[in-house]
């Protein structure tokens, strides 16, 4: 993890559950942090509650709307102008609708959940890429200036999508269980996107490297709230931090090796 001291992460839907536990486990790691959040209050509260005054001062809360470009656009530009740019992408803010997909009158949050787990993640993914992209340009043309430096330019970036296991199957809950409408389409997306995302990065002959992590149930909240008794007292559950650590895990493996995909379930899981 030394080699990203002091980098720049930015983690979208920072303000609870995955996000906020990736914001505090790579403040922890040495990272400067930006969390980006609808509910930016959130994230300046998890700033109070760091344990440090240096580890708070490498925490930035910005208020982000992943669905509206513009937010998008103005956030990544201000790590940019503030920070020097963005060196860790974790691609996390996702949401699940409450409705059927053949329900009645059910089109805004079908198009709230596609909005903000895939077209969100196109903003984010994009910008992080296009920064990452000319930061290790100006490395290598840094590195030709100084012809006495010998050592590789290493990689610039990495981008970590946090998917789900409804990415790779659609879990079949039950007609007692509210049902999953499109969220697991758009976790399918993903999934493709990744693979995409890889090919187009070596395609620009970058070192830039992209994972996807695909957790099982997690204690969170973005099950319904009708969902979450029926699934804590039935099926087992992964915390946030779970999936935190294989965020960190991933980042700290060799610049040469490509993490494609992580799939982690609570031990016992049924599907």
């Amino acid at each position: 993890m030394e080699r990203w001291r002091n980098k720049v992460a930015i983690v979208s839907g920072a303000s609870s559950g995955i996000g906020a536990a990736c914001v505090r486990t790579l403040v922890g790691a040495g990272l400067t942090v930006v969390g980006l959040a609808r509910r930016q209050e959130r994230v300046e509260q998890m700033r109070g509650e760091l344990k440090t005054l240096e580890q708070r001062s490498r925490l930035h809360a910005i208020k982000c709307d992943v669905t509206q470009e513009s937010q998008v656009l103005d956030a990544f530009q201000w790590a940019k102008q503030h920070l020097g740019g963005v060196h860790v992408l974790v691609n996390n803010a996702g949401i699940l609708a409450t409705t059927e997909l053949s329900g009645a009158a059910n089109t805004q949050p079908i198009r709230d959940t596609i909005e903000t787990n895939i077209m969100g993640s196109v903003y984010c993914i994009r910008e992080a890429f296009q920064a990452m992209r000319q930061q290790e340009l100006e490395a290598k043309e840094q590195q030709q200036e100084q012809e006495h430096l010998q050592e590789q330019v290493q990689e610039q970036g990495h981008v970590i999508i946090v998917n789900s296991v409804a990415g790779h199957q659609v879990p079949n809950l039950g007609p007692q269980l509210p049902s999953l409408n499109i969220y697991p389409a758009t976790k399918f997306a993903l999934r493709a996107m990744n693979e995409i995302y890889r090919q187009e990065f070596q395609r620009h002959k970058t070192r830039v490297r992209v994972s996807t992590i695909s957790p099982g149930i997690v204690d969170t909240d973005i099950l319904p709230e009708q969902l979450q008794d029926v699934i804590k007292q039935h099926m087992p559950m992964l915390s946030s931090q779970d999936v935190a650590d294989a965020v960190l895990w991933t980042i700290a493996t060799p610049p040469n090796v490509q993490v494609h995909n992580i799939t982690i379930k609570p031990q016992g899981e049924k599907f």
